[in-house]
Parts: C-alpha cells; sequence; structure tokens
C-alpha cells in the first residue's frame, strides 16, 4: 500500500514538473487559458507524456523549421519565438479552439495518438557577440501549439543587445542565432531611438524585399509592423498563396503564418531585430469589424455561402495561430482579443500601440453598405476601438506628457488625417470615424499634449500629414501653425498601390495634395518602409522604396525625408527639405535621379524596372 502510494505521489510530482515545463511556454496561455475555447489544459497535455508507450522524437527527426524571432522588449526582458517540429506542415486538428467544456480535454481526440510525447528545448540568451550566458530556460511544445515555443526572456539589462538560441535538449541540433535588443528603462535618459516601420506584406504579390533591405542595413534598433502580417485571401502566382484557398479554419491560418515566415528577407530581419507588431485587418478578413467582415457577416446566408464558419468562430481562429507564431505578449489574459499595448521607452518617448480593427470596431465599409456608412460616418456613437481602448488611449496621451516623455508614437493600422479621394471620404478609416477622430483631437489640444506622431498603413502608400482639426481650430497649410502634430503613413511591402507607370502616379500624387490641406506629400507607386529617428531635439523619418518587388532584389531607393522638431507639432518647412525623389511634395519639386543603393553590395546606381509587382493572375 505504502508502494502504491509512493508511485503515486512520484507520477502526480512528475506531473507537476512536466506542467511547470509547459508553463515556460507561453503559447500555452496565450490568447487566454480563461476563456473556453482558447486555453490549453496543460495537465492534460503533459500526462499524455506518462502513458505507457509514449515515444519521445529523437533529435535528428526534428527541425527548426522557420528560423527565430523576438519582439515585444522590455527593459529587463524579451520575448523568443522558434518553431522545431518533425515537418513544416502544421497540425491539422482544430481541437484547441473547439469544445463543449472551458479547457477542452484532449485526451479524447485519436490526433493525440500521433503526438504522445512532447518536444524538450533549452534557450539560452548570450551577452553579444560572447558564449556569456545571461538568461537560460527549458520549454516544451506539442502539436496542440502548432510546435511554437514562445518565451520570456527575463534578468536581462536595459538598452542591451543580446544572442539568443534554441537546441533540442539532450543534443547538438539548434537553431540559428538570434539577435535582439531590450527596451531602455522608462525613467532612462535616451538620445536617440530609431525604428522601421512596416505593413502590408502580401506573398504572392511580390517578394519582402524591403524587410531585407532595411535589415542589412542595420541602421534601426526595433521593427514596428503596423498589421496586413499576412493576407487571407487565395492569390495564385509564382509565389501561390498556400493553403490555396481563402482561410477559415486554424490550420489554414497556421499554414500561412508558416509560408510567409518561410521567405528568407522576413527570417533575416526577424532573427535580428525584436519586433513590435499589431494586426490590421487581413489577419483575419478583409474589412473586419468587431461583428464580422467584407467577405464573412453574421447572417446564416454568410454562414452557408462563406466556408460554413461563424465569424466569432474564424476570429479564434486566426487570433490564436498569431499569438501562436508571432513573437507578442498577451499582456491581459483575461481579454483575448487585446492586443493594444504601450511601450515607454525612457524618457525620450512612448509608443502606444491601437488595434483599430478587430477589438470592437463598429460596423465599417463592406463595399454593400457604402451609402449607409456615409450617412452615419458622424455618428457619436461610431468608434474604431471600442470604449474600453479608447478610454484607455486618451489616458495613455496624458500621461505620457505628465510623466515628461518628449514624444509620444501612435502605432495605428489606418490613415487619421481628413483626406478626401476623388470618390469622397472613405468608409474604413479614421474618416469613417469622424466623432472617434474628434474626440482624439479634442484630447490633444484640451490637455495641450505635443509632440503627437501619429503612423499608420493599410492604404499602401505614402502619405505625409500635419495633423489639425479643420473646421474647428486654425490651421495654415503652408506654415503648418495651428496643428497639433503629425501623421506619417507608409506604403506596402509588397501589397498593391498605384497599378501604373511612375508619371500617372506622380499625377494623381499631385492632385491628392491640391485637394487636402493637411498633406503635405503623397506617393502610391513604390513598395518600402519608413525609417524614424527620434532624438530629444527632433524627429526625422526617411522614406525608402523598392523600384520592384517582382524579384527578390537587393534595391534601396531614398525617395523623401522629412522633419518634426520638438515643441513645433507640424512638419518643418520647406517639407522634405523643398525635394523629392518621387511623388509629390507641397511647396517643393520631385527630382527623379533613380539612384538607388544595392544593400548586399553597399554600391550605387541608377535602376529601373518595367514590373513592379508579381503576376498572381495564373
Amino acid at each position: 500500500m505504502v508502494n502504491l502510494l509512493l508511485l503515486g505521489l512520484a507520477i502526480e510530482l512528475l506531473a507537476g514538473l512536466a506542467a511547470a515545463t509547459f508553463d515556460g511556454n507561453l503559447n500555452y496561455a496565450s490568447p487566454s487559458r480563461r476563456h473556453s475555447g482558447l486555453g490549453i489544459d496543460v495537465p492534460h497535455v503533459s500526462r499524455r507524456s506518462l502513458k505507457r508507450g509514449a515515444i519521445a522524437y529523437r533529435a535528428e527527426e526534428l527541425n527548426f523549421t522557420h528560423g527565430v524571432a523576438s519582439g515585444d522588449p522590455y527593459p529587463d526582458s524579451v520575448i523568443l519565438w522558434t518553431r522545431v517540429a518533425p515537418s513544416l506542415e502544421s497540425d491539422a486538428s482544430n481541437v484547441t479552439v473547439e469544445g463543449t467544456v472551458p479547457l477542452y480535454n484532449h485526451d479524447t481526440q485519436t490526433y493525440v495518438n500521433a503526438d504522445p510525447s512532447p518536444i524538450c528545448v533549452q534557450w539560452k540568451v548570450f551577452s553579444n557577440g560572447t558564449e556569456d550566458v545571461v538568461s537560460s530556460g527549458e520549454a516544451y511544445t506539442t502539436s496542440d501549439i502548432d510546435y511554437t515555443i514562445k518565451v520570456d526572456a527575463t534578468g536581462l539589462q536595459p538598452f542591451t543587445t543580446y544572442n539568443y538560441q534554441f537546441t533540442i535538449c539532450g543534443s547538438t541540433v539548434t537553431s540559428p542565432l538570434g539577435r535582439t535588443k531590450t527596451a531602455p528603462p522608462a525613467d532612462g535618459d535616451v538620445s536617440e531611438l530609431r525604428f522601421a516601420v512596416f505593413s502590408c506584406s502580401n506573398y504572392p504579390n511580390g517578394y519582402f524585399n524591403a524587410y531585407g533591405n532595411a535589415a542589412r542595413k542595420d541602421e534601426q534598433d526595433y521593427f514596428v509592423h503596423l498589421g496586413d502580417y499576412i493576407y487571407e485571401g487565395n492569390a495564385k502566382g509564382e509565389r501561390a498563396h498556400e493553403p490555396p484557398k481563402y482561410l477559415f479554419s486554424l490550420y489554414d491560418y497556421r499554414t500561412r503564418h508558416g509560408q510567409y515566415r518561410s521567405d528568407p528577407d522576413l527570417q533575416l530581419a526577424a532573427q535580428n531585430f525584436a519586433w513590435i507588431t499589431t494586426w490590421d485587418d487581413h489577419e483575419v478578413s478583409d474589412n473586419g469589424y468587431r461583428d464580422g467582415a467584407s467577405a464573412l457577416n453574421n447572417t446564416e446566408q454568410s454562414f452557408l455561402n462563406d466556408g460554413r464558419v461563424s465569424v466569432d468562430q474564424r476570429k479564434m481562429n486566426a487570433v490564436r495561430a498569431y499569438f501562436e507564431w508571432m513573437p507578442i505578449r498577451q499582456i491581459d489574459l483575461d481579454d483575448n482579443l487585446r492586443i493594444w499595448r504601450s511601450f515607454q521607452m525612457g524618457n525620450l518617448l512612448d509608443l502606444i500601440v491601437l488595434d483599430t480593427r478587430n477589438y470592437d470596431r463598429s460596423i465599417t465599409d463592406l463595399n454593400w453598405n457604402t451609402e449607409y456608412i456615409d450617412l452615419i460616418r458622424n455618428d457619436a456613437s461610431r468608434s474604431l476601438m471600442g470604449s474600453h481602448q479608447e478610454h484607455w488611449f486618451y489616458n495613455q496621451l496624458s500621461k505620457s506628457s505628465e510623466r515628461g516623455a518628449t514624444w509620444r508614437i501612435i502605432g495605428n493600422q489606418i490613415i487619421f488625417s481628413y483626406i478626401t479621394e476623388s470618390y469622397g471620404l472613405s468608409g474604413d478609416n479614421w474618416n469613417g470615424y469622424i466623432a472617434n477622430r474628434n474626440r482624439t483631437l479634442k484630447h490633444l489640444y484640451d490637455h495641450n499634449i505635443s509632440n503627437t506622431i501619429f503612423l499608420a498603413g493599410d492604404s499602401h502608400q505614402n502619405w505625409v500629414s500635419d495633423l489639425a482639426w479643420l473646421d474647428e481650430k486654425p490651421y495654415n497649410t503652408e506654415t503648418g501653425d495651428g496643428a497639433v502634430g503629425v501623421e506619417f503613413a507608409g506604403t506596402a511591402v509588397s501589397s498593391t498601390g498605384y497599378n501604373g507607370l511612375i508619371a500617372p502616379a506622380r499625377t494623381a500624387a499631385e492632385t491628392r495634395v491640391k485637394n487636402n490641406e493637411v498633406l503635405q506629400w503623397q506617393d502610391g507607386y513604390y513598395r518600402g518602409y519608413f525609417l524614424l529617428t527620434v532624438t530629444p531635439e527632433k524627429l526625422d523619418a526617411r522614406y525608402y522604396g523598392s523600384p520592384s518587388v517582382a524579384s527578390r532584389n537587393s534595391w534601396d531607393l531614398p525617395l523623401a525625408n522629412f522633419t518634426v522638431v520638438a515643441g513645433a507639432n507640424k512638419l518643418s518647412r520647406p517639407v522634405a527639405g523643398g525635394s523629392v525623389e518621387a511623388g509629390y511634395v507641397r511647396g517643393g519639386k520631385t527630382s527623379p535621379t533613380n539612384v538607388t543603393l544595392n544593400t548586399d553590395t553597399w554600391e550605387w546606381d541608377i535602376v529601373g524596372y518595367d514590373q513592379m509587382y508579381i503576376d498572381t493572375s495564373k
């Protein structure tokens, strides 16, 4: 009897130890272990390995299939990510987002029989360029979370560069060596920070040259991605989407994330820089909002015609895959959709990251309700964020100003400024939620919050504007006086913008600038990114373009440079120094040279391509 009791205690102890090791992998808790369908029963997973006949994978059967990544840097920690698996293929089971109990009993699933043993991985963080280990740990992964590993490496020093690596336990099988950087302490004196800013990376549409160029140039401290990191469509071509269908199931979204992470330029950038990300709509579905999207709505007809999946289930699938595959923290386990968060980076700046898409957004333009959206765009009840996030946002702006941070940088998905197009106002950006924008501007003006910079993606084009409350506060478009900040909106990594020749693209840019008094520069031709350099005295934004994404190449074309002096709350004049490479600048000239840097060879040359995008029609 005593022996049986001791045996039972030993098994219980082993299960407890295994569970503790499973807890070391954040993906078993993320996006939420406190919500039905979004949590994984870790004790059940750990007990599987104790079953008779369970055979562990041999190290030679496993690979680090998608490189390494890091993200969400804090002063004393950073998130590390990898995937170690017997194949590139994602797990096909939807079990982790289905079930009728709060934490689904995975022992009832027959697919578990093929994966009875967890994979053990050790991780280490080294002082940069050395073998001195400063943080380490061990974690397990299984098919339940698509064999991903996400750990929080703690005990690090602020604003310090480190290397890191994963190793399959008890073997010499290692991942690529990664590099990352922690954030400055909130109260630290910081002389400069640099951010490379990206959005809208459509895999079939073109190569991710912008990622590779920025990574090779190695000028930034961190990568910021404003969303549309993946696309949910079924485009064809030489980089055709996998799976070759619109995404609905958990397997679909996992497979698509895996395909994007196979891109060598994305792997290079992920391996060498800490990323701070938010999602836009295409991580779930085009033109998404709280209760649906343009291609899937909460109706029986939509359910029957579009994937036979509900809006909530599809969003759950997409959210789980995103948190499994991205090096991001889930900062509130009681709120499975919360991706909005902030980073205090010394006394220099606060980076405030929003979710204007999926959290609690009022209905948007779904392509069939455009006239309706036009009628309600100014309703006071409409919000891009929902009341919870919106009040948090205003409080973050005020707290940042009160704590003495010089700059407030807003990582936002969609264009904030009042921009009129030839067809009128968009219903899918801040123009569709005018009262929400007015509340934001009122908070900035009423509380005298200075040095506010909005970042945006989504539109697949470049836009640079003064932030002004038109028709409410005085604003001078020539001098910028009366503005309360600046917006830098970036083009896409590879998604389609102006689909034509560069000369008519420049004409279209000129029309836009002349029709919108806050807009100071616009270009829709080039794909690319921009680099923010932030100091206590000023903020500089340098825009770069890829001459073509129809092929993988290393050409990086400087497009335009802008400056915002601290306290000025407007773009410095003359805007862009009076001259830009592409597009149209107010009060200046466009002087195209095509003098482009090869980021592989560091040589400059005059470069031009006949084709911007991959043909995805066949």
